[in-house]
């Protein structure tokens, strides 16, 4: 198959798995807050943070390694799975005898046993499902997002609305949900033939660890960007200023979603293509189509925010839709970065994504603290937009060790350009603001049409 057809095939399958858990989310939020509290709510907030950070200092971030090395043509695959299933089931016993330090932790300790069971089955689906992918068999990889959803919806309803089980109840589906899928794949996708003790590879072994590695605090890092405004928000203006800013977040997740769905494809390219012996020419075709992808939608929820406010949000919450065009822009450059990312990885210079995303982290916090007592709520926006464009300039001067990246340097500004404005527009909201806004789409459309038509052309040719 063509790379380009192939890049879109994957794209479109990954995100027919991908969609149906990434909905999930806006899908049960009625139903989380109709039987939960909101005191149970924020508990279960904090226990899901918490495991999500467990996750990948339990796992050692092997779980990114096993894609990395799994897609390798002449790595042994035997010794990928068997090094991913060891390294995690040695992270869980050293968790196992922390549990006296889980046990301090207030908010926590009731629910010590769930997060163990929670931060394993989540470790063993992803080592599955990562696996798999590095397999190619995307088919399965979405059929597995599918299932996941389905049961995930299941499960909350028996756990929440018929038994009743307040936060354990809600643990407990998620709990199941990974069992399933994980037990799902592991026989389906015959995944028992890869456990050998006897095909671990030292070399590997440790390939894998200096890969991984650093990506624990790179987690830690991008946690830190995505999650620190928050803390710092309450702490220095209320849970009420907190809670605006996280509605605002969910618009800009729309194309978060998309270009998350995109890397999960892009990953297998890459790393193809590198082994090729590609340098460079096919990764600035598809950076051009992508960033043409991600303006454009950038373009469509600006102009339209107030709507998608009003419908999204109860009238409580719609004055939230002016801090959404700067977060926008700082996902905008968020995902630039992340295609960026992709070739530290396939070249495995983990430290490199470590680095940067460490440096936009500590920049994150320090603005954070400047910015948000001078311009409330709009200060941590405009924090987390420089923290990200801080990241993406680093990558995207040290990228170049590696591969020679050719940007369409004229269309980049003029893109750059248009959406500020279009910012700038709707949070003054300027006589006729909207006819402008829409003028300005078409702008972005007529500037960007020549690039993804040519890129619809190559996949249909």
């Amino acid at each position: 198959m063509d790379r380009y057809k192939k890049l879109a095939s994957n794209t479109f399958t990954f995100a027919i798995g991908t969609f149906s858990s990434k909905i999930l989310v806006f899908l049960m939020l009625p139903l989380y807050t109709r039987v939960l509290s909101s005191a149970e709510y924020g508990k279960v907030d904090l226990i899901v943070q918490t495991c999500n950070i467990l996750i990948p200092i339990v796992s050692a971030g092997i779980l990114n390694a096993v894609i990395r090395f799994g897609l390798e043509n002449n790595t042994n695959k035997k010794s990928v799975f068997s090094i991913g299933l060891l390294t995690i089931l040695l992270g869980f016993a050293v968790l196992l005898i922390l549990e006296p330090i889980l046990q301090s932790i207030e908010f926590i300790s009731e629910y010590t046993r769930y997060i163990y069971f929670f931060v394993l089955m989540s470790s063993l689906h992803s080592l599955c499902s990562n696996f798999i992918r590095s397999q190619e068999y995307v088919r399965l990889y979405a059929f597995d997002g599918v299932l996941r959803t389905i049961m995930t919806i299941i499960m909350n309803i028996v756990f929440l609305v018929v038994l009743r089980y307040g936060v354990a109840g809600y643990l407990l589906a998620t709990i199941l949900s990974d069992l399933i899928s994980a037990v799902m794949l592991f026989f389906v996708a015959k995944l028992y033939k890869y456990i050998s003790l006897s095909n671990i590879n030292k070399s590997i072994f440790i390939s894998m660890l200096r890969y991984s590695l650093p990506l624990i605090p790179t987690t830690i890092s991008t946690w830190i960007i995505n999650m620190s405004d928050r803390y710092i928000l309450s702490y220095i203006l209320g849970s009420e200023a907190n809670g605006l800013y996280a509605i605002s977040y969910k618009v800009p997740t729309i194309i978060t979603i998309v270009a998350g769905i995109f890397m999960d494809a892009w990953q297998i390219s890459a790393i193809n293509e590198h082994q090729k012996g590609d340098r460079g020419s096919f990764f600035s075709k598809v950076l051009n189509v992508y960033s043409s992808l991600i303006f454009c939608g950038a373009s469509v929820i600006i102009t339209f925010t107030k709507v998608i406010t009003k419908i999204l949000t109860s009238p409580g919450f719609y004055s939230s839709w002016i801090y959404i065009p700067v977060l926008v822009m700082a996902t905008i450059f968020a995902s630039l970065a992340s295609f960026l990312g992709s070739i530290y990885m396939i070249h495995k210079k983990s430290e490199y994504i470590l680095l940067t995303t460490a440096i936009s982290a500590i920049v994150n916090i320090i603005l954070n603290f400047s910015l948000i007592p001078v311009y409330g709520i709009q200060g941590a926006a405009i924090a987390t937009l420089l923290s990200y464009i801080c990241m993406l300039t680093i990558r995207a001067i040290s990228t170049r060790k590696f591969m020679s990246i050719s940007w369409n340097i004229g269309k980049l500004i003029i893109n750059m350009s248009v959406i500020f404005t279009q910012s700038i527009v709707m949070l003054l909201e300027v006589k006729n603001w909207f006819l402008y806004e829409i003028v300005m789409m078409l702008v972005i459309a007529l500037v960007n049409i020549k690039v993804l038509l040519a890129g619809a052309k190559r996949i249909i040719q």
